[in-house]
């Protein structure tokens, strides 16, 4: 009799295994194809633990030692490009000094507190008008100018009115924070540092916002260091007149009472957009780690929206409200966040005054 248990001389049960073994690997290859699959692969491998010091373990212990003198280095340098900044900003406050007697008179100059005292002062010659000029006079040559006879004076009102409301109006980034409402205040607004004249809406006559810049490398993690980081914002408190809180609004809601059918009417004030919420008073703690993500935005936005103020709206203010600067907004960039407002002190903080320079 014939023995089952082989086949040509294989043992049954290799048999079975081999075919087991490529059914398998079909119904792997098919799983394989799977993308739903492929992307659940892939998420595991994305958030499995990485040991990038694994290697480092691997090498010999001189080669170690070496590597962790190299580290050495770079926190020492951390430490030079924290001095660095700290520096180039004590140059920029430097610098600030010689351009605020400009900035004064031109405070004056927009107010009408002072008019130019010469024509070499106050004449100015684009590329424009002088070719108009030069245009006029051709013609002057081959056709007779007719007299025109004017009866009513050129008005002359003082200084250049809503200067700084005209610049609101002509800068994307400023007009997408101002409301309807914000307008008729910011017509008040006599210099960028936030000095208003008397008003109906509040009584201060200067609006403050604070910010504290920190220039040091965390002791914790040094190798993250990359230039002065925001940490505070405090700004002031607008002593709104009665009923003139734009940044607020009264809303009435109905709510049911003790007993039956009965109801009353609740009137409470809610938050509103506005420009002047930009001076809120509210703190952060101070410390990064622990901000929720809604109070990092406003710290960042705010932040953003006061360097703009300073280093593009109070050196080039006549440029944009004669629309000749708007060009360049596009390249605004956000790193200068990090390039321009270079603070420290001894403890590796500063404060300064937005958009004072």
């Amino acid at each position: 009799m014939a023995d089952n248990s082989f086949s040509d001389g294989v043992p049954s049960d290799f048999v079975e295994a081999a075919k087991n073994a490529s059914k398998m690997e079909k119904l792997t290859d098919q799983v394989m194809q799977n993308p739903g699959v492929l992307a659940a692969l892939q998420e595991r491998l994305d958030n499995a633990p990485h040991t990038p010091s694994s290697y480092i373990e691997t090498l010999p212990k001189a080669v170690k030692r070496r590597i962790n003198a190299l580290k050495q280095i770079q926190v020492r340098c951390a430490h030079i490009e924290a001095k660095f900044y700290e520096e180039v900003h004590d140059l920029k406050r430097k610098y600030a000094a010689l351009y605020q007697p400009l900035f004064d008179k031109r405070r004056e100059f927009i107010t009408g507190d002072v008019e130019p005292t010469s024509d070499t002062e106050s004449e100015w010659h684009s590329e424009n008008e002088e070719e108009e000029k030069l245009a006029g006079d051709m013609k002057n040559k081959v056709v007779i100018t007719e007299k025109v006879a004017t009866t009513a004076e050129e008005p002359n009102p003082k200084g250049i009115p809503e200067f700084w409301f005209t610049i609101f109006r002509n800068v994307d980034m400023l007009s997408e924070l101002v409301q309807k409402y914000d307008e008729p205040i910011l017509k008040h607004l006599q210099d960028i540092k936030f000095h208003f004249e008397p008003n109906d809406y509040f009584a201060n006559s200067v609006l403050t916002k604070t910010c504290k810049m920190k220039s040091e490398p965390d002791k914790a993690d040094p190798f993250s260091f990359a230039g002065p980081e925001i940490m505070d914002c405090d700004g002031c408190t607008i002593d709104w007149k009665k009923g003139k809180n734009v940044t607020v609004k009264t809303i009435k809601k109905k709510q049911k009472h003790k007993g039956p059918g009965a109801v009353r009417t609740i009137t409470k004030q809610v938050s509103i957009e506005s420009f002047f919420n930009f001076f809120n008073p509210l703190k952060a703690s101070g410390d990064r780690e622990s901000l929720d993500k809604d109070s990092e935005f406003v710290l960042a936005s705010d932040f953003e929206t006061g360097h703009f103020f300073r280093e593009r709206i109070v050196p080039q203010a006549v440029l944009y409200f004669a629309r000749e600067a708007l060009e360049d907004d596009d390249n605004f960039d956000e790193d200068e966040e990090e390039e321009d407002e270079l603070e420290g002190d001894e403890e590796g903080e500063d404060e300064d005054e937005v958009p004072g320079i």
